[in-house]
């Protein structure tokens, strides 16, 4: 059996502050990017989804995007990226840049220092104006979360999937918006937009991974650029879960549409401080409807033709789980039903062995797959970290994956109770006449 590769390690350089070196041998290219975790704030989400877009376009070295681009274009093509996600209730602001290796430099150059001195000057230097934000950058930014706000509706799918985690979060951290609120981005401005970086680099527990590249030479650069900044590092936000709540129906009717969307969400009702491990969740999922062997696949599409596509997901963090589904208008409570079903009949009836190992085998895949990607496998390791797991390489996650169980995955299923379902649906008289939306 395979063993777990102890040599990987997180280590402290500072308060809150890690860096993790990853095997890059295989690549001709190296990898560094640096991790942000910090409590969300309903106040200033509009200014943190915002931020992530301003600092993208250039830093103090760099300070436009015609600077910044014809600098990664001397470093052999380099890429810069900049993003904010979700970890459970916190965020997670992310800088990563991908280059060649220095053994690869056409004239010797020290590439490492390049790279590091780019992507720690995007998060530790940004370019300033009177000690804020540039304006300029601000208000084609703000325009820009203004239109990917508007967007949302045009994505039926995404729009239906936001409409039921607003009614199923409420007001809780859980539900606070990725991408802010469309009526706040007015207030946003230059000063409070410097105002939530200042927090975000005070309060942020800081993870550098590093692939391929000097390891010591990296968190000397990281830690200089530390020198003098106020940091008092919040722990991660611990798992939760909404309560368990008579199920609730939301219906949503728009002119024109040709697919329906459903979302059901489920909760696990309770703050669980050991929720089933990752691996037992992606079986679970996978056997439900992740994957095109599952029972929602199988049988709600495929033998009752009910819908277009159907799909189940985890999250482990806030421990809820999702099926979305694009239904013919009308046919949403059938379709509804025949979920509901397909999910009873996993948590009291039979589950096959071979069923089990069909959807299993998926994973598996995927998970040999890792290997071929800088970013997938620096992925892999960011997840351990937030889920305050041992750092372990895809091939060990492949054996916790055969080894979970029919029971672990039957009773993971059972800890669910339904509590949302939200419908888009065409008004009536109206449907396939026009309107746009998006078709699986």
């Amino acid at each position: 059996m395979f063993e777990r590769n102890n040599d990987l390690e997180r280590k402290q350089l500072a308060p809150g502050v890690c860096i993790t070196t990853l095997d890059a041998s295989k690549f001709n290219r190296c990898r560094i990017t640096l991790h942000l975790r910090f409590p969300a704030k309903r106040e200033s989400a509009t200014d943190a989804a915002v931020l992530a877009l301003v600092l993208e376009r250039g830093y103090a070295a760099c300070p436009d995007m015609t600077a910044l681009s014809r600098r990664l274009a001397q470093l052999y093509g380099a890429d810069l990226g900049v993003d904010l996600a979700s970890a459970g209730t916190d965020r997670v602001l992310s800088a990563d840049i991908c280059g060649i290796k220095d053994a690869y430099a056409l004239a010797g150059e020290n590439l490492t220092d390049a790279y590091a001195d780019i992507v720690f000057g995007t998060i530790f230097d940004p370019y300033l104006v009177d000690g804020a934000f540039d304006p300029e950058a601000v208000r084609i930014e703000t325009e820009t979360q203004a239109r990917r706000l508007e967007a949302e509706f045009n994505s039926k799918r995404l729009y239906c999937v936001r409409q039921a985690r607003r009614k199923f979060y409420g007001d809780t951290p859980a539900g606070i918006e990725l991408g802010g609120y469309p009526g706040e981005l007015v207030n946003v401005t230059p000063q409070s937009l410097k105002a939530e970086y200042d927090r975000i680099l005070s309060t942020a527990y800081i993870d550098v991974m590093v692939q391929g590249v000097d390891e010591a030479r990296v968190a000397d650069m990281l830690l200089k650029k530390l020198d003098g900044i106020r940091r008092d590092p919040h722990p991660f936000a611990a798992p939760v879960a909404m309560p368990a709540t008579p199920l609730r129906h939301f219906k949503e009717e728009i002119p024109g549409l040709t697919q329906a969307k459903l979302c059901m969400l489920f909760t696990t009702g309770e703050a669980n401080p050991n929720p089933p491990s990752v691996s037992i969740l992606r079986v679970a999922m996978s056997v439900l409807g992740g994957s095109a062997t599952s029972r929602l696949f199988r049988n709600v599409r495929e033998k009752q033709s009910l819908c277009y596509y159907c799909g189940s997901a985890a999250q482990r963090a806030t421990g809820v789980m999702m099926i979305d589904s694009g239904v013919e208008p009308g046919k949403e409570q059938q379709a509804e039903a025949a979920i509901i079903a397909e999910l009873e009949g996993l948590k009291n009836g039979p589950i096959t062995q071979e069923e089990v190992d069909d959807c299993r085998r998926g994973l598996l895949s995927s998970m040999d797959a890792l290997g071929d990607s800088l970013a997938a496998l620096e992925n892999w390791y960011y997840g351990q970290i937030t889920r305050g797991e041992p750092l372990y390489p895809p091939e060990y996650g492949k054996v916790l994956t055969s080894a979970v169980s029919l029971d672990e995955v039957r009773q993971t299923l059972q800890s669910y109770s339904y509590s949302v379902c939200y419908a888009v649906t065409a008004e009536p008289g109206t449907q396939g006449k026009g309107g746009s939306e998006d078709v699986e």
